[in-house]
């Protein structure tokens, strides 16, 4: 069956069973796993209800420490790479089998909610709390992983940490990315840790038997459909493009039109050009965005001289995407050309859409169902950092429902209900596969 199939047959996706009993003793604590997630939406960059922690400012800093924090009070073993991937382990009676790892990240964009990410994180933890209340002696270590940099804010590009451990992301490139006052990955590492970061450490393989990542949708469809788990097989593809154009500058009052190369009107027109391209898709999947656009010298009396982009394509289908891509990148050279003005494009990525793994994809069904919870097999179209583990590990992904379907919004939301109900879900299937051989 097709994925856009899958994906739009709602009425006939879910799996679900009657409420039954618990066969197994295992409460998870709604209370604390909410406060937790509340505690940490005040560790901002701006005041409550936004949430905003971009990688290596001052919040994201003192976030990492908070977690961390709540790892040691669990009794887990914290430990920290090269890059800030914090890895957080149970250790199991046979500490020779790989282990079964979990998690999400904690950064967030400019203006976001406090569910995105930190669900994985705080929900892994009160799973493992939930785990070690029922007396559950894992055979297998079970590791909460914080990825670094799931979101592009800091570098423009995504999945930082977790593209560096599955060996996606050269190292050497890696330390050559730049921010928007220029200043390197390899700077702000030697500036954080103090020395020269060698990244080529971070890279991990076959270090886990299985990978589960708790993550609220991002989507309308599991909150609409009164849906209260998704089940994801598979992960859109993202590409991103950094566009730089140049044209001459000059008093808005004395350069007459004839004689304009104006960079900010050949950022708009590229705009939308990128919009184009995702509507004229044959691909229903395809989205594109221009989420970056700056300008130069940004004075109402000048004509821009610079215009910075910074554009996302995505999509289920990898050559619909990448035709896209192309698309956008023919379109820069015509107008710009015909705008007298110069473009430098890089693609900071072009990733490949990642399937989750069809054993846990059936576990995560079959736990959901045993524990009275519908489900809904779907598609991820937001990205994440288990598009990168899938490549080193088996992965999966739970989603729970976000009201309405917003995110990265200050009123991103999801019940405490449907938290919990994720929760219960990730820790009845780590204990599952911590406890086989």
């Amino acid at each position: 069956m097709g994925l856009e199939f899958a994906l739009y047959r709602l009425p006939f996706a879910v799996v679900g069973v009657p409420l039954t009993a618990n066969p197994f003793p295992m409460q998870i604590e709604s209370h604390w796993l909410q406060q937790q997630i509340d505690t940490l939406a005040l560790i901002s960059e701006e005041p409550a209800p936004v949430v905003t922690r971009i990688l290596f400012s001052e919040a994201d800093l003192r976030a990492r420490q908070h977690v961390k924090q709540l790892c040691r009070d669990l009794q887990l073993t914290v430990t920290e790479d090269v890059v800030g991937n914090i890895f957080a382990r149970w250790p199991g009676a046979d500490p020779e089998l790989p282990a079964i790892a979990t998690g999400s990240h904690i950064d967030a964009i400019p203006n976001a909610g406090r569910y995105d990410g930190v669900v994985g994180v705080l929900g892994a933890l009160a799973a493992i709390r939930a785990l070690r209340a029922s007396d559950f002696n894992p055979l297998r270590s079970i590791e909460l992983i914080v990825f670094t940099s799931e979101e592009p804010t800091r570098f423009g590009i995504g999945c930082l940490g977790s593209r560096l451990m599955s060996g996606a992301l050269n190292p050497e490139q890696a330390l050559t990315l730049t921010d928007i006052d220029g200043t390197s990955l390899r700077r702000w590492l030697e500036k954080i840790y103090g020395t020269e970061p060698d990244l080529s450490s971070a890279a991990k393989s076959k270090a886990y038997a299985g990978f589960i990542e708790l993550h609220i949708e991002q989507g309308p469809l599991l909150d609409r459909a009164g849906i209260e788990i998704g089940v994801v097989e598979s992960i859109a593809a993202p590409a991103t493009l950094r566009v730089q154009i140049t044209g001459e500058g000059g008093h808005a009052g004395a350069v007459l039109m004839p004689d304009r190369h104006d960079a900010l009107l050949a950022g708009a027109e590229i705009a939308l050009a990128v919009e184009r391209a995702a509507r004229e898709s044959q691909s229903r999947d395809a989205v594109a965005t221009t989420g970056v656009f700056r300008i130069q010298p940004g004075a109402v009396n000048s004509v821009p001289f610079r215009t910075d982009l910074e554009i996302d394509v995505r999509d289920t289908n990898l050559a619909a995407r990448d035709a896209a891509l192309e698309k956008i990148r023919a379109e820069i050279t015509t107008i710009c050309h015909r705008r007298g003005v110069s473009a430098a494009t890089v693609v900071l990525n072009q990733d490949a859409p990642a399937a989750c793994d069809a054993a846990l994809t059936k576990t995560l069904e079959n736990s959901a169902a045993k524990l009275g919870l519908s489900s809904l097999r779907m598609v991820s179209r937001a990205y994440h950092d288990a598009l990168f583990m899938a490549q080193i590990s088996p992965t999966a992904m739970i989603f729970i429902p976000c009201r309405n379907g917003v995110s990265h919004r200050p009123d991103e939301y999801a019940s405490p209900e449907a938290i919990t109900a994720g929760t219960r879900l990730l820790a009845d299937v780590l204990r599952e596969l911590a406890a086989e051989a």
